[in-house]
């Protein structure tokens, strides 16, 4: 029979390479990123996520690492045109990003605007997908009604995204297992999930892994996997 502390350091094993070791403050400077990149090596977590303003710089530090570099998209609310969109994923590609989390509109989703929403998410990932990048969708669960969700979800499936994403983390409680499994039951198994906001703890994190999330987005990897 294993023990607890077996266990544990088994749980700690596959959750390093779950997430994405974010820092999006508005405040952020280029030390505190450095500081990031060190964490991310230390932990060997599966990618870094940061502002597009640092993205060369986190690639310059991790060209030598297999930890993957991750931006974000019209971040916090997904206001931007999608033309502005695009461009902000090509500047990214240009400076070796391997990821992007792309935040949908949600003034239009919040408007019952399905087709500028069908229209935004297609863009995305056919833009991201032809320049080889993971596209995560970031639909702010917490703003969002039942239906609203389901919507989403529909459109997330048809335009085939790698991820969808719970929140920003800016807005509303922590991400929550019902959350995630709500997530789970409106998406098919092989699309992943990835939750964010509030992620503090080993226990938050292996609570989110069980209800089905595939990537946890955290600023506070060094706590959970040191717990």
């Amino acid at each position: 029979m294993l023990s607890l502390l077996t266990l544990k350091n088994r749980i700690v094993e596959r959750l390093n390479k779950l997430i994405d070791l974010t820092y999006l403050k508005p405040d952020t400077t280029r030390l505190r990123i450095e500081q990031l990149c060190a964490e991310a090596i230390e932990y060997d977590v599966y990618s870094v996520c940061v502002p597009p303003y640092f993205v060369q710089q986190v690639a310059r530090i991790l060209e030598d690492y297999q930890v993957k570099v991750c931006t974000v998209i019209g971040f916090p609310y997904g206001y931007d045109s999608t033309q502005v969109k695009a461009e902000a994923i090509k500047k990214a590609v240009e400076e070796m990003v391997d990821e992007i989390d792309v935040v949908a509109n949600i003034a239009a989703i919040k408007s019952g605007d399905w087709a500028y929403t069908m229209n935004d998410a297609d863009s995305m990932v056919r833009l991201g997908h032809m320049r080889n990048l993971k596209v995560k969708w970031i639909i702010e669960m917490n703003l969002l009604t039942s239906e609203e969700i389901k919507h989403v979800c529909e459109i997330a499936v048809s335009k085939e995204v790698d991820f969808v994403k719970t929140g920003t983390g800016t807005v509303g409680n922590p991400v929550s297992p019902d959350d995630v499994r709500l997530l789970r039951s409106l998406l098919p198994d092989h699309m992943n999930i990835k939750a964010s906001g509030g992620i503090r703890t080993l226990e938050q994190a292996n609570a989110l892994i069980e209800a089905g999330a595939n990537r946890l987005g955290t600023s506070a990897a060094k706590s959970i996997l040191i717990n």
